[in-house]
C-alpha cells in the first residue's frame, strides 16, 4: 500500500475515533482525556478535539444540583400541604365520630321524652280528658284541694320542663346534623387538597429522579460531593458570624429525650408523609421525637413555625427546632455544637448536618 493510501487510512481511523468519543454518553461531565498523538501521515484537522475540562463538568453538575434543589424544595412544600390535609382529615373524622355519638344519644333521649309525653297524654285521657286544674276545682274536699294544688303546680312545672327539654333536644339534633354535614364537606375538600398535593409530590420527585438517572456513577458521586461542599460553605459562613459562641443553653429533660429519639433514627430513609418507625419526612421526625418526650406538637414544619414559641438563634438549646427557608418548608432538630439531625429529602437518610448548612428562618421551642 502506498504512502498516500496509508495516510488516508490513518486519517479515516482518526475521524472515526473522534466521532465515537463525541457520541459517547456522559461526555459532558467526563474528565478531560489526553490529546491523541497524530498518526504519521495524518492531517492536523483529523485530531479529536479535547473534552470539556473538570471545571466545565462541575459547572454543569452545579446546574443539575441547583435544579434538583428546586425540585425537592417544591416537593417539600407539597409534602407540608399533604401532611396538613392528613392532619385535618384525622381531626375532622374524629369530630364526625363524636357528633355521630351525640346524634345517637340525642335520638335516644328524644324517644324517651316522647314516650313520657305520650304517657302523660294517655293518663289525661283515662281521667276523662279533664286537666288537673279542672278536676281540682270540682273537688268538695278542702284538704284534697290544698294537696292537689301543690301537685298541680308540680305537674305544670314537669310538663313545661318536658316540653322545653323536647324542644332543646330537637334543636341539638338539628345542630349536630348541620355540624356533621359541615365536617363532611371539609373532609371532602381536604381529600381533594391531599390528592392534589400527592400528585405534585410524585411529579416533582419523579422529575428529580429522572434527572439523576441520566448521570453516570462517577457524576453522581461528584454531585454528592458538590452538595457536601455547598453545605459546608454555608455552615462555615454561619459559624464565622460567631453565633456558636453565644449558644450555651443546656437542654431540658424533655429536650434531651427528644434528641435521643431523633438521633436514634439516623440512617433511616426519608419518605414523604412518613412518621416512623421505619422512615420519616422532616416534620415527621421532629414531631415524633417530641411526642416520645411527652410533648404533642403540630405535624408540619409550617405549623410548627406558626404555633410554637420562637426563640433567638443565639439562645437555642438542644431539642429546639430550626425552621429553614422563607416558606418554612423544612425543619430540623438542634442537637448541640452547631449540629442538627434531620430527614433531608427523597433519596437521602436521616443524618447529622451543620445547623447553618441551609438558610435559617428561625428557631422554635416545643417545651418553652
Amino acid at each position: 500500500m502506498g504512502t498516500g493510501k496509508r495516510g488516508l487510512l490513518a486519517t479515516a481511523v482518526a475521524v472515526v475515533c473522534a466521532v465515537i468519543v463525541l457520541g459517547a454518553p456522559g461526555t459532558a461531565f467526563a474528565s478531560p482525556s489526553p490529546t491523541p498523538t497524530p498518526t504519521p501521515g495524518s492531517t492536523a484537522g483529523a485530531e479529536a478535539p479535547p473534552l470539556p475540562s473538570t471545571a466545565t463538568a462541575d459547572k454543569n453538575l452545579e446546574a443539575v444540583r441547583t435544579e434538583l434543589e428546586a425540585l425537592y424544595h417544591d416537593a417539600a412544600v407539597a409534602t407540608d400541604a399533604y401532611n396538613a390535609a392528613e392532619e385535618a382529615a384525622r381531626q375532622q373524622s374524629a369530630e364526625i365520630v363524636a357528633l355521630a355519638k351525640k346524634i345517637v344519644a340525642g335520638q335516644e333521649k328524644l324517644a324517651d321524652l316522647k314516650n313520657r309525653a305520650g304517657a302523660a297524654a294517655r293518663a289525661q285521657y283515662r281521667t276523662g280528658g279533664l286537666p288537673d286544674e279542672a278536676r281540682l276545682m270540682l273537688s268538695d274536699d278542702p284538704s284534697q284541694f290544698l294537696d292537689g294544688a301543690g301537685r298541680v303546680r308540680q305537674g305544670q312545672r314537669a310538663t313545661k320542663g318536658l316540653i322545653d327539654e323536647l324542644s332543646r333536644t330537637q334543636q341539638d339534633l338539628e345542630q349536630y346534623s348541620k355540624d356533621a354535614s359541615a365536617q363532611w364537606s371539609k373532609l371532602e375538600a381536604g381529600r381533594k387538597t391531599k390528592a392534589a398535593a400527592q400528585k405534585k409530590i410524585e411529579k416533582q420527585i419523579s422529575e428529580a429522579e429522572k434527572l439523576e438517572s441520566r448521570l453516570e456513577k462517577k457524576e453522581k458521586a461528584r454531585l454528592e460531593e458538590l452538595e457536601r461542599q455547598a453545605a459546608q460553605k454555608a455552615q462555615t459562613a454561619w459559624l464565622d458570624t460567631g453565633v456558636l459562641h453565644e449558644i450555651g443553653s443546656a437542654a431540658s429533660a424533655q429536650g434531651k429525650e427528644a434528641v435521643r429519639f431523633a438521633t436514634a433514627q439516623v440512617g433511616k430513609p426519608y419518605v414523604w408523609g412518613a412518621e416512623g418507625p421505619d422512615s420519616f419526612d422532616c416534620s415527621g421526625l421532629t414531631s415524633e421525637a417530641w411526642k416520645s418526650a411527652g410533648r404533642a406538637m403540630p405535624r408540619t414544619s409550617q405549623e410548627q413555625w406558626k404555633q410554637l414559641p420562637h426563640v433567638p438563634v443565639e439562645d437555642m438549646r438542644p431539642g429546639d427546632l430550626i425552621i429553614y427557608f422563607s416558606d418554612a418548608s423544612h425543619v430540623a432538630m438542634y442537637v448541640g455544637d452547631g449540629t442538627i439531625v434531620h430527614a433531608p429529602r427523597p433519596g437521602r437518610t436521616v443524618t447529622l448536618a451543620g445547623a447553618g448548612s441551609m438558610p435559617i428562618l428561625g428557631v422554635v421551642r416545643p417545651d418553652a
